[in-house]
């Protein structure tokens, strides 16, 4: 049982740093359409496909989180491990995907967090105390 919980809340994870980028790679689009303070412009943005999906993307990432909830995960360990590990991905695939430079106190910040990542996730199932 718990291999299901650990395989969904990465899951959850995934989809909650793709819905990110794919909300950069959204408003990207619209940064290179004029500045529209209408309707026309409203809807242009919220039936972009990749607005669309990245909605998605969180909506299933947040599903994922609150099963795993339910299931023992403690939230003040869940939440830590989930924002750090989604903050990781972000950060890696905005360097793959947008070609954002990452500088050497970003590296020694990812390898911090994911010790701690590491440390916080060994206590996740002590649903005891």
């Amino acid at each position: 049982m718990q291999l299901q919980i650990i395989l969904v809340f990465c899951i959850a994870v995934f989809f909650n740093a793709l819905a990110n980028i794919l909300m950069k790679t959204s408003s990207l689009q619209d940064a290179e359409k004029p500045i529209q303070a209408s309707a026309s412009g409203l809807l242009g943005t919220i039936f972009n496909p990749y607005f669309m999906l990245g909605l998605t993307a969180f909506g299933l990432a947040l599903l994922g989180y609150r099963f795993v909830l339910g299931k023992g995960l403690k939230l003040s360990l869940a939440y830590p491990v989930f924002t750090s590990s989604g903050f990781i991905i972000v950060l890696i695939a905005s360097a793959v995907f947008f070609k954002e430079k990452l500088n050497w106190t970003q590296w020694t910040g990812i390898a911090f967090i994911l010790v701690g990542v590491w440390l916080t996730a060994l206590q996740m199932f002590d649903v005891e105390s």
